[in-house]
C-alpha cells in the first residue's frame, strides 16, 4: 500500500505539469511558417519553408501561461532565476526552461498506518486526511525534490510515531488532541519546504475483530453491572419508605386498617382475582372478617357467573 501511494502521487504530480499550449504560441509559429512558405512558393526553394518551421517552433517556446493560483519557476542554463505568473510571461528560447507549475490552493493528500502499534501493542489500522498548501513556491522548488510526495512521506511517518506513543483508548476517545499533534509534527518537518499545514483529520480507526468483540463484551458487563446497582439503590429506597411507612401505622390502628381494606379492594377489584394475606397480617390487623365477606362475595360473583353460562339469554 505504501508503494502504490507513491505512485499515486508521481501520477499526481507529472499531471500537474503537463506541456502548455496557448494562443500566442501558435500565432508567434505560424507567422514565420506562413512567412517561409509563401517565399517557397514565390522562389521555389524549400529552403525557406524549413527555416520558417524552424523559427517558428522556436518562436513557440518564448511565450508560456501560469493559472492564476500557479507560479512558474524558471531557470536559465539550470540557474534559477525567479518565479513568473500568473497570467501570460516570456522566455527565452533554449536558453531558459520553467522546471514547474507549483500548485499554491489548498491540496488535500490522504494517508494511513497499517498493521502499527500503540503504545499498549495493540494492531491498529488508521486512515487520515490532510489539508495543506505552498505557501512558498521557491522553496518548495528548490529544498526539496519532490514536494508533494515528500509531505505525503512525512505525514504518514508522523502518523506511525504518534500512535505508537498513544494507547488505543485515547486513540479512540481523544482524536481532537492526536489530530493537533500530527498537524503540528508535520507543519514543523514541511516548513522547511515552504508548505504549511491546515488541518489533519482521523478519518476512520480499525482494530481487530477479536478485540472489538472483547470490548464489546466488556462494555455490555459494565452496563449490566450499572444496572445492577440502580436497582440495589432502588430496593435500598423502597425499604427507607416502607420503614417510613411502618412508623406511620406502629401507633395508628385505624389507619392500619383503612390499608388493610385498601390492599383487598385492589386485590379483588378484578373478578376472579385472588389475593394471598399472611395469617400473621390477619391476627394483627384484624382481616378476618374483611377476608371472609371478602370470600362470601367472590363466591357470589362466581355462582352468578355460572349461572348466567347455563341459562344463556333467548
Amino acid at each position: 500500500m505504501p508503494t502504490m501511494s507513491i505512485i499515486r502521487e508521481k501520477k499526481a504530480l507529472k499531471a500537474a505539469n503537463p506541456p502548455r499550449a496557448n494562443v500566442v504560441s501558435g500565432l508567434l509559429a505560424l507567422a514565420p511558417i506562413s512567412l517561409g512558405v509563401l517565399i517557397t512558393a514565390l522562389t521555389a526553394n524549400p529552403i525557406a519553408a524549413i527555416l520558417g518551421v524552424l523559427l517558428g517552433v522556436i518562436a513557440a517556446q518564448a511565450p508560456r501561461v501560469a493559472n492564476q493560483w500557479e507560479r512558474a519557476v524558471v531557470l536559465r542554463l539550470g540557474r534559477y532565476i525567479g518565479l513568473r505568473g500568473p497570467g501570460l510571461f516570456w522566455v527565452i528560447p533554449l536558453v531558459d526552461r520553467v522546471q514547474s507549475y507549483v500548485d499554491q490552493r489548498i491540496i488535500t493528500t490522504d494517508f494511513a498506518a497499517e498493521s502499527t502499534l500503540t503504545s499498549d501493542t495493540v494492531p491498529v489500522n488508521v486512515d487520515a486526511i490532510m489539508f495543506w498548501m505552498v505557501y512558498d513556491a521557491e522553496k518548495a522548488a528548490l529544498e526539496v525534490q519532490d514536494y508533494n510526495l515528500a509531505v505525503s512521506l512525512a505525514a504518514q511517518t508522523a502518523l506511525r510515531d504518534v500512535i505508537g506513543k498513544t494507547s488505543l483508548t485515547d486513540l479512540l476517545r481523544g482524536r481532537e488532541k492526536i489530530e493537533e499533534e500530527l498537524q503540528h509534527i508535520i507543519d514543523e518537518r514541511t516548513n522547511p519546504w515552504g508548505v504549511t499545514v491546515q488541518s489533519v483529520e482521523i478519518r476512520e480507526v480499525i482494530i481487530p475483530d477479536a478485540l472489538q468483540d472483547a470490548m464489546s463484551r466488556e462494555a455490555q458487563a459494565a452496563r449490566e453491572k450499572k444496572a445492577r446497582i440502580i436497582l440495589g439503590e432502588a430496593e435500598v429506597e423502597i425499604a427507607n419508605k416502607f420503614l417510613e411507612a411502618a412508623k406511620s401505622y406502629q401507633d395508628n390502628p385505624t389507619a392500619l386498617h383503612l390499608r388493610a381494606m385498601n390492599m383487598l379492594y385492589e386485590g379483588l377489584k378484578e373478578k376472579g382475582a385472588m389475593m394471598i394475606v399472611p395469617s400473621t397480617a390477619v391476627e394483627s390487623m384484624g382481616m378476618g372478617g374483611l377476608l371472609g365477606a371478602a370470600a362470601v362475595r367472590q363466591k357470589q360473583l362466581a355462582e352468578g357467573n355460572d349461572n348466567k353460562s347455563a341459562n344463556p339469554p333467548v
